[in-house]
């Protein structure tokens, strides 16, 4: 049964962690596509719900993938310290956070000032754009992840 029970600890994680990335690349293609167009009220519905999602899928797939290294419900902890594919796709994430920043902080106060119901506030297009750019590059760094991801679960990237 203690087999049993860590074998479907490992599936689920291992599921929760690729459900996980196929949210957050959908959410993050459907935020930048939200932001690409003219900005009226339904836009911003749906570059927030993107957001929300986004952010739901970054939180899945962060505790999932820590708690699979951590916990070695895959491989050794050790595996992962000395690949190279690891550190690269460690890597793709780190840019993604770096990126996510300035995005997150506008989104952030936009919804606030949409909360407030305020009529007259309208979100600055040229902020609009950038995110929506930075989405899309995201959303390319997410599947340059998935190759790392890919090369190093078949032993690439291993001394």
């Amino acid at each position: 049964t203690r087999t049993r029970n860590a074998n479907m600890l490992r599936i689920l994680l291992a599921a929760t962690h690729l459900i996980a990335l196929g949210i957050g690349l959908g959410a993050v293609w459907a935020r930048g596509n939200a932001l690409s167009r003219p900005l009226d009220r339904a836009a911003m519905v749906r570059a927030f719900r993107a957001d929300t999602w986004w952010g739901l899928a970054a939180a899945l797939w962060i505790g999932t993938g820590l708690w699979r290294l951590l916990a070695g419900t895959e491989k050794a902890t050790t595996y992962y310290m000395h690949n190279q594919a690891f550190f690269a796709k460690m890597g793709f994430l780190v840019i993604i956070l770096l990126l996510e920043i300035g995005p997150m902080i506008t989104l952030i106060r936009w919804r606030q000032i949409a909360g407030r119901g305020t009529s007259a506030w309208n979100p600055n297009p040229a902020a609009a754009r950038r995110i929506a750019r930075i989405s899309y590059v995201e959303a390319a760094l997410i599947i340059a992840m998935v190759f790392a991801a890919v090369a190093m679960a078949r032993g690439y990237g291993a001394p």
